[in-house]
Parts: structure tokens; sequence; C-alpha cells
């Protein structure tokens, strides 16, 4: 049931997702690099890190 909240957190807003999965740390500000970037980037790792663990 988290990860699902999870996955909608990193839709719906990628570094909020990745932070409620491993808090502030290098994955965190990749993410929200990519999510400056690009929004489908920021997203497809946001999933990516979730899904991973």
């Amino acid at each position: 049931m988290a990860d699902i909240l999870r996955i909608i957190f990193a839709i719906i807003l990628p570094p909020v997702g990745v932070f409620l999965q491993v808090g502030i740390g290098k994955d965190f500000w990749i993410n929200l690099l990519l999510t400056i970037l690009g929004y489908i980037p920021g997203i497809v790792h946001a999933v990516w890190i979730i899904a991973r663990k």
C-alpha cells in the first residue's frame, strides 16, 4: 500500500516520491535535476527508484 502512495506522489511530483523512498540524498538531488530539466525523465527516475527496492 505504501508503494502505491509513493508511485502516485512520483507521478504528481517526482522528487516527493523519491524523498519518501530514500530521503534527501544523491537520488533525491538527481531526481530534482531531472524533473527541472524535463518532467517525464523525473517521473521515470522516481518510479525506478521506488520499484527497485
